[in-house]
């Protein structure tokens, strides 16, 4: 079985399986689009569009998914999703954002050093190249809790695909999807202490990933 390291397609999806009563959430660059390619057909609900509801965040699924899901009569659904190591997360989001494609737009990297583009990520008035979001508010739901029901590292998908074999009843096989070109990022110590400390709490909730339950 192989399993995505890394996608260059910006590419997400909400799938619902209902009677298994499992939602997975698609955490932007968290390497699961050939795990969404794999299950989709088999989904009970596939979002796809708009471009509003397939980027679904915690919040955005408490406050519009799940009440449509519970006027159909099921208020037990759990939800899933795949973290990151932030420093990592940031570096996916520089590689995508290097793109030629993007050359001379204002969301490209390519004439920006790693070490700008993680202070700019810092800053409250970002530039459009640094607006990349977080892990941490896009599981933040409604009622201000962090979390998906179930949570998995990035750095061991094999566990993530174990948990869905499991619960799915079903084996995934996966196919390697595009990766993006390997790139040398390196980070100041400074800059490095900063996000440490600035973004704490996304570290915080990337480690408890890796005690969280898979029943």
């Amino acid at each position: 079985m192989v399993y995505l390291c890394e996608t260059n397609r910006d590419y997400r999806k909400v799938l619902v399986f209902w009677k298994e009563k499992l939602v997975l959430l698609a955490v932007p660059k968290t390497g699961t689009t050939a795990i969404e390619t794999a299950l989709a057909p088999s989904a009970d609900v596939a979002i796809l569009n708009p471009p509003g509801l397939k980027h679904t965040t915690l919040h955005k699924y408490d406050r519009f998914v799940q009440p449509y899901f519970m006027s159909a009569g099921t208020d037990d659904l759990e939800t899933a999703a795949v973290v990151r190591n932030p420093l990592d997360w940031l570096g996916s989001w520089y590689r995508y954002r290097s793109r030629p494609y993007l050359d001379g737009k204002p969301n490209s990297t390519r004439d920006v050093s790693f070490d700008q583009f993680v202070l700019e990520v810092l800053k409250d008035d970002k530039a459009p190249y640094a607006r990349v979001g977080s892990q941490l508010r896009f599981l933040t739901g409604k009622d201000g809790s962090v979390g998906a029901t179930h949570m998995f590292q990035f750095e061991d998908l094999s566990r993530y695909v174990s948990f869905l074999e499991k619960r799915l009843t079903r084996r995934i096989d996966l196919r390697r999807q595009n990766v993006s070109p390997e790139m040398e990022l390196p980070l100041s110590p400074d800059v490095r202490n900063r996000l440490d400390t600035e973004w704490a709490a996304e570290f915080d909730l990337w480690r408890s990933a890796s005690q969280a339950s898979e029943t």
